[in-house]
């Protein structure tokens, strides 16, 4: 999941430098989406082996 964060980030950075601003805007916030979920998805998962150790 952080892997296609990473991805759409290089899109957007790539996109934004040749000028083509609605894809680079539209690939960043992909990349927010992705980085959003993986974030929650982190701390679940952080929690849950958490809980597993008690």
């Amino acid at each position: 999941m952080l892997w296609y964060a990473w991805v759409f980030l290089v899109i957007a950075i790539i996109a934004a430098i040749l000028g083509f601003g609605g894809i680079a805007a539209a690939s960043a916030g992909i990349a927010k989406i992705c980085f959003i979920v993986f974030l929650v998805l982190f701390l679940i998962s952080l929690l849950a082996g958490r809980r597993r150790a008690l």
